[in-house]
């Protein structure tokens, strides 16, 4: 026999250790997720959610179905009817009475437990993780006046500042998870409480006491959600009073809560809604726990997809207006809180957010802002171009297609904020709701949403004050600078291919939508604006307004043709206000009532 000597021995063992090391890597990179090789960690999160409008049917889109979400790369569904999931329970182990017995209420529980179930064993089967949006205060009605006493302060309000009401959100939480102990986790709204799904319960809005409140809440749900039951608690900031735009006020709710790895707060990208012009939020990547950042896809205050409006480049690189009229110091956008330790992920609503319209039954649009903040979320070492590039591989764009298809997207962002807003005019936050969902708002005096008095419209406020620093004219250019940008997305979308034949087709009917829809607000507000400078003067450009108005006119007969003769062409915008009053949301005041006050003047 052979005997060794010691290098010898020790060189054939580090080359069969070195054997053994190389396959226990191959089997460990054979089995790890793509996320862990992007260098994020299992509490990296890329979440999506169909905000389906409350009170109406369901959304029908392909992300609904985890399959897809899967496929897309998505971690996890936030799953959101407003059929909360603490409406889906009987409070049988609180109170028997609340949801008897063979009754009518209490069948409906039962049915909505089995939707619930079957959602959870849907996303399970396709492999994510499953969330449901959770609107707090929502109680049975019965159990509130059974126990209104103790429940409820002097206002009738259900108030996290009595014990009882601790005590049954306890109770509730314990029998949410016993009856669906595959949930993954909750997310939690507060500030806005939408009823409208559940009718056999009533609720309010919990944050009563500004940031005591948020940190009562916070405690209850950290202890009950995430540490007894080892459950996610997403957190969303969006409510009322600073929580989600003011950062000191997120700073000292939020510093006085312990982190947790089951604790992530949500965070829209925007201060404030979903408005152009709107700072990149202020709280994100700032405090010591983890941030998800919520991006809306089909944008509803900027046509809902019904016309091309890429926002996902601003989002990721930090949007133009950032640049001229709404300047800002710090964070612009995710690629500059991506290294940051509070940046956990993103969550895009692929579609829906806001009321009503317009409807759209191709969801291309909304598709394209979702899967580039989806799949940049995945690897943000990429640039959003290059994952621009890979929606036009998978989509069949190619040759000429993309380089125009590109600078449609592109030109569209510049196209909605001029003809929405502003990129070089000031613009006050408030300004910005003269149009939502499907509506366009005047300049006339308007309900307010509480349904009293009237009050000046968002339009009207603009005009002052534009009328009064000599830059009115300048708004009213601007909209047609809009028009004249959308002649070239429709102009450039005559020029794409792509592999579906039905997607082709509407990036041209949506881009003369856009088109349409934008003449007759630069008309509209031509119009409103000749009349405002009259009204002020005592004397109106007659010709002026009597040219615009034909041409307003002559747009709507247009865009109403566009609709009567494409089946896949969106639901149109209407000449009203927005008016918080389901289930129309609309005011008689609005662009047209404005109009026409000038149809006949002297």
């Amino acid at each position: 026999m052979k005997v060794l000597s010691n290098n010898q021995f020790n060189t054939i063992m580090m080359q069969g250790m070195a054997a053994v090391r190389a396959q226990v890597l191959v089997f460990f990179f054979s089995c790890i997720s793509p996320l862990m090789i992007y260098g994020q960690d299992n509490n990296f999160h890329v979440l999506d959610m169909v905000h389906n409008n409350p009170g109406e049917a369901l959304t029908n889109s392909r992300y609904n179905d985890p399959e897809f979400l899967s496929n897309e790369g998505y971690t996890g569904q936030v799953m959101n009817d407003f059929t909360f999931v603490h409406a889906a329970i009987t409070f049988d182990s609180f109170d028997k009475r609340i949801f008897p017995r063979g009754s009518k209420e209490r069948d409906w529980v039962l049915e909505a437990a089995k939707r619930v179930k079957a959602n959870i064993k849907r996303a399970h089967r396709a492999g994510i993780k499953v969330y449901y949006f959770t609107d707090i205060i929502v109680l049975p009605r019965k159990l509130v006046e059974l126990y209104k006493d103790e429940v409820c302060d002097e206002n009738g309000k259900i108030s996290l500042e009595k014990p009882k009401t601790i005590e049954i959100h306890r109770q509730m939480i314990q029998e949410v998870f016993e009856s669906f102990p595959d949930l993954d986790g909750l997310v939690i709204r507060t500030g806005e409480t939408y009823l409208n799904n559940v009718p056999y319960h009533t609720g309010n809005n919990p944050i009563i006491n500004g940031e005591k409140s948020h940190i009562t809440l916070l405690n209850l749900l950290r202890d009950e959600v995430c540490v007894k039951r080892n459950k996610m608690l997403i957190y969303r900031t969006w409510s009322f009073g600073g929580m989600h735009d003011d950062r000191n006020y997120y700073l000292d709710v939020t510093n006085k809560i312990a982190p947790h790895k089951n604790l992530v707060f949500a965070v829209k990208h925007t201060k404030g809604d979903y408005h152009r012009t709107h700072e990149f939020n202020p709280t994100l990547g700032f405090g010591k726990h983890a941030q998800v950042v919520e991006v809306q896809a089909q944008r509803e205050y900027e046509g809902k997809g019904s016309f091309p409006n890429y926002i996902a480049e601003g989002v990721i690189n930090g949007f133009e207006e950032y640049s001229t009229n709404s300047p800002q110091a710090g964070y612009q956008s995710l690629n500059d809180i991506k290294n940051s330790p509070q940046f956990k992920g993103v969550w895009t609503w692929s579609r829906g957010g806001g009321w009503v319209g317009p409807y759209v039954s191709n969801e291309f649009w909304c598709h394209l802002n979702a899967y580039v903040i989806s799949h940049w979320g995945n690897d943000t070492k990429q640039t959003e171009e290059q994952v621009f590039n890979g929606f036009m591989d998978k989509a069949g764009i190619e040759g000429e297609s993309r380089k125009a298809f590109r600078e449609l997207c592109q030109l569209s962002a510049k196209a909605v904020l001029r003809g929405h807003s502003s990129a070089k005019l000031p613009v006050e936050n408030g300004w910005v709701w003269w149009t939502r969902d499907h509506f366009l708002g005047g300049t006339d005096p308007q309900a307010s949403e509480s349904r009293d008095q009237p009050d000046a419209s968002p339009l009207s406020k603009a005009f002052n004050y534009w009328h009064k620093h000599r830059q009115l004219q300048a708004a009213i250019d601007e909209k047609y600078e809009a028009v004249s940008l959308w002649k070239e997305i429709v102009s450039l979308s005559n020029i794409v291919k792509l592999r579906n034949a039905a997607d082709e087709r509407y990036v041209r009917v949506s881009s003369l939508y856009g088109l349409l829809l934008h003449q007759i607000i630069a008309e509209g507000w031509n119009i409103m604006a000749l009349g405002f400078v009259g009204d002020m003067s005592g004397k109106h450009e007659r010709e002026k307004i009597a040219l615009s108005i034909r041409r307003y006119d002559e747009f709507w007969e247009k865009y109403q043709q566009l609709k009567r003769e494409n089946p896949d062409c969106a639901t149109l915008y209407k000449p009203y206000a927005f008016l918080y009053q389901p289930p129309l949301y609309q005011s008689e005041k609005g662009m047209d009532a404005s109009i026409n006050r000038y149809r006949n003047t002297d």
